[in-house]
Formats: structure tokens, sequence, C-alpha cells
């Protein structure tokens, strides 16, 4: 069999969206395998970065830090505690975090084994999260 790789490029040719059937058989975005949700595993404190988007984070202690000026709306980090203990999840300055479903802010507990998303609704600056997840309160 032969390989094939199709690309679709913006306008100044860089590419958007691409599929590969040469190892993987997927499609790619500029963010990587598309339904595919990487692991960045942590084994202590983490401050979140840009390029955390689209994946989710495993950390087994010291919780998670979201910083301002990261993100942009639409943006998505997901979290998963990989420990037996609750994690928190800190809005760093100029963060607000919102409880999904609820007008409760700051910082969020992430229960043993939970799961949370953060969206980032608005970026820049004074972001805003909303947080929704399994063990999130």
């Amino acid at each position: 069999s032969s390989d094939l790789y199709i690309v679709i490029s913006d306008g100044d040719g860089n590419p958007r969206l691409y599929w590969d059937n040469s190892s993987n058989n997927a499609w790619y975005d500029p963010y990587g395998k598309i339904r595919a949700i990487p692991q960045n595993s942590q084994t202590s404190a983490y401050v979140l970065v840009a390029t955390d988007v689209g994946k989710h984070i495993s950390i087994t202690t010291g919780g998670v830090t979201c910083n301002a000026s990261i993100f942009s709306a639409g943006d998505a980090v997901t979290i998963y505690n990989n420990s037996g203990s609750n994690q928190t999840i800190t809005a760093g300055a100029s963060v607000t975090f919102r409880l999904a479903g609820t007008a409760t802010t700051g910082n969020r507990t992430l229960a043993q084994y939970g799961v949370a998303t953060l969206l980032c609704v608005t970026g820049g600056a004074t972001p805003t999260f909303v947080v929704s997840g399994a063990g999130v309160s």
C-alpha cells in the first residue's frame, strides 16, 4: 500500500488540517491529533502554559495554577487528579474562575481522581474561565 498525505492550508500556505496514514491514520491540526487529548504528566505544582491547550494535565501533587495573559477565548484545558488527595486549581492574579452553572467564583478544589475542564470564555489580561467536571467544587 502507498502512503497518503493530504494537507489543507490557509491562504498563506500554513497547514491547518492534514491527514497522515503513513503510521497513524489520523487527522491533525496545529495543536496535534484531532479527537485525542494528549497527556501532560506532572508530579509537582504546575503552572499552565499556552501549549497545554487541548491537552489534559495529569497531576499527582501540588495543584495547578492558571495565570492571566496565557489563553484566548475558546481555549480549553482538562485536569485529571491522579491521586487519592484533593488538588487545588488556583486562579492566578486577575483570573476569574466560575464554577459551571453557578455564580460561585474563586479557586476550585478537584477531588481525588476527579476531572475538571477549564474553558476560557474571555481571554487576555483579565481572563474568565468556566470550570466544570466530576469532583469539582
